[in-house]
């Protein structure tokens, strides 16, 4: 789809917004728009008055609309309700956390406030808050809210900088049809990545179960069945066996980090829990730890050893690849390295990948924060097949996820053209370059 530009085009007198509309005004924010900051928390009643109600939070404010699954309340004054009560259509502005992230009120709840990590914006003189909520998405998007807000420290969007923003302003009619325009075209487009997004999800259940069947099912679907005498696994091939860990693969964590050992002659990179993403594992840039040469058995790794996350995202694991040098690990991981020959260790990557997917790892340890101790893992009991039938499960399963990571990968490719079509799309009509009133 292609728009017609303007008739004749002015500087905007503003460097990184170049020409607009001649027709067009541009000014500062305040000259059409009044800006008001939040209520500092109020955790106590001071006043007969006060009344305890739902206010909004940076938190709240999310790109799209707001998010109420988490109001609180606080205390305001009778002044206090009648300056800052939101009325359906202000816009509301992050003063502080992702400056600028902003959204439409709609009215979402009865008699609602906001605290002082937000900005409300209400038009005055006719003039569109719709349109202003799309001109404040274009220059957060190209990072001009970040620059104002001198992101390298502390970052706050003030009242001050919100109302001191250039905005190109048409007339209000104008503003208005260009607010609709974007409504429609938005949600057209947002519709495909909604429809994108749902296979990118039916992509990754797809990849789940095959993974699933076939570490604990096999290839064959016609294979004598057993229990496996374990209640979260169920049945598993008759030939199959279900041995502890411990009797299958070495396990030790690694060496705990003592910051005062940063300097010396033993210092060698180490990976930390960070470093090790499902399949892949970071060994660029890393920091470095002090190991002796005869901790090196212990803490040190080596190609085809399987690492595993013990905190974080519990049980995440890839196996190690081929490395130039030497290279340790932190005690935030496990290593695990095959005790014989009849271990595929790239299949124990597969059923790791099963068990933290079913959620095998979640009742690991009993602190808020999930840890997997070395005692636990090494007690935990897998399917195991024999050393054939694993690597020609691994082979399938190479092929087949394979497959499903380059949909999901095209799938994401669009989901991503689709969001810099909607980016450009908004920018175009918000700054001039294409007129979209009705011709």
């Amino acid at each position: 789809m292609s728009f017609p530009r303007y008739p004749s085009y002015k500087d905007s007198g503003v460097e990184w917004l170049g020409e607009v509309p001649g027709h067009w005004e541009v000014t500062a924010l305040k000259r059409g728009f009044n800006v008001t900051l939040g209520k500092m928390l109020q955790p106590e009643s001071s006043s007969p008055d006060d009344e305890l109600l739902p206010y909004l939070r940076a938190a709240n404010i999310q790109w799209g609309g707001i998010d109420t699954t988490d109001i609180k309340q606080m205390w305001l004054s009778k002044r206090d309700r009648a300056q800052l009560c939101l009325e359906s259509g202000d816009l509301l502005v992050s003063e502080g956390g992702d400056v600028g992230r902003s959204c439409l009120w709609e009215a979402e709840l009865d008699n609602c406030y906001f605290q002082n990590s937000v900005n409300r914006v209400r038009a005055r003189d006719g003039h569109s808050n719709r349109y202003l909520y799309y001109w404040i998405s274009t220059i957060k998007d190209k990072g001009y809210i970040d620059v104002l807000c001198n992101k390298s420290t502390i970052a706050h969007f003030t009242a001050e900088k919100v109302a001191a923003v250039p905005v190109p302003l048409p007339t209000p009619d104008e503003q208005t049809q260009i607010a609709a325009f974007l409504d429609r075209e938005t949600a057209k487009i947002d519709a495909l990545v909604a429809e994108q997004r749902r296979l990118v999800e039916l992509l990754k259940e797809k990849r789940q179960a095959v993974i699933s069947h076939a570490v604990t099912q096999g290839l064959n679907p016609h294979a004598p069945m057993k229990p496996s005498g374990i209640e979260w696994l169920g049945d598993v091939p008759a030939h199959w066996v279900t041995p502890s860990l411990y009797m299958r693969y070495s396990s030790e964590l690694g060496k705990m980090l003592d910051s005062s050992k940063i300097t010396g002659d033993h210092l060698i990179p180490y990976v930390r829990n960070v470093d090790v993403q499902w399949g892949a594992i970071n060994l660029d840039d890393l920091p470095f730890m002090d190991i002796r040469e005869d901790e090196h058995q212990r803490y040190t790794i080596k190609a085809g050893d399987l690492l595993i996350c013990e905190g974080g995202e519990v049980g995440r694991a890839a196996i190690v690849p081929t490395m130039n040098g030497v290279f340790g690990y932190q005690k935030a991981l496990h290593r695990l390295r095959a005790l014989k020959d009849d271990e595929n260790t790239k299949f124990m990557y597969f059923t790791l990948l099963w068990a933290a997917n079913t959620g095998v790892f979640n009742l690991s340890g009993s602190s808020t924060i999930a840890h997997l101790t070395g005692e636990q893992l090494r007690k935990y009991r897998f399917p195991k097949p024999p050393i054939a039938e694993q690597a020609q499960i691994v082979a399938v399963l190479e092929t087949e996820t394979a497959k499903l990571d380059t949909l999901t990968a095209e799938a994401q490719r669009a989901i991503d053209l689709l969001q810099e079509r909607r980016s450009a799309l908004i920018s175009a009509a918000v700054t001039g370059q294409i007129d979209v009133r009705p011709h």
